[in-house]
């Protein structure tokens, strides 16, 4: 299976939470899991975030983000540019999607087209699971919780 991660779904392997186990275990079953270069960012900033309002200690984050940090090489980053930015304001519009979700979707979307298989798209957002689901990927998780 060819596994693409969100922010959402990917922030889940650092931060103990709902959903922490499926990730990890939809991870383990992967053969190749990729999240587009933005995620960098995302997860870092949700990191911050969880220290900041107390979610987790500083410390944890900080723990967290070396770990995210340690994984990062063996990610399958997929790049941004001018025409997949182009793209996702296409998506946007589309499916009624905010901007980070609609450049994750054009980059699963041209992931898909690049390998010629299924792409699975794992996300704990509504609006992009649902925009997945309507462009012919595989959301993940299959129903959403």
């Amino acid at each position: 299976m060819i596994v693409y991660l969100d922010a959402s779904a990917l922030v889940k392997r650092y931060v103990a939470e709902t959903g922490s186990a499926e990730v990890e275990k939809l991870i383990g079953e992967a053969r190749a899991i990729g999240t587009g270069v933005l995620s960098r960012a995302e997860v870092s900033a949700a990191l911050a975030k969880a220290a900041r309002v107390g979610y987790v200690t500083s410390a944890a984050a900080m723990k967290a983000m070396e770990a995210f940090d340690a994984d990062w090489e063996n990610l399958i980053r997929l790049q941004f540019g001018e025409p997949l930015a182009a793209r996702a304001g296409a998506l946007a519009w589309e499916h009624g999607l905010r901007g980070y979700d609609a450049v994750h979707l054009a980059t699963a979307l041209v992931w898909r087209e690049t390998l010629g298989e299924v792409v699975t798209v794992a996300t704990y957002d509504r609006e992009l699971w649902r925009g997945a689901k309507e462009s012919g990927l595989s959301p993940w998780p299959v129903a959403m919780p």
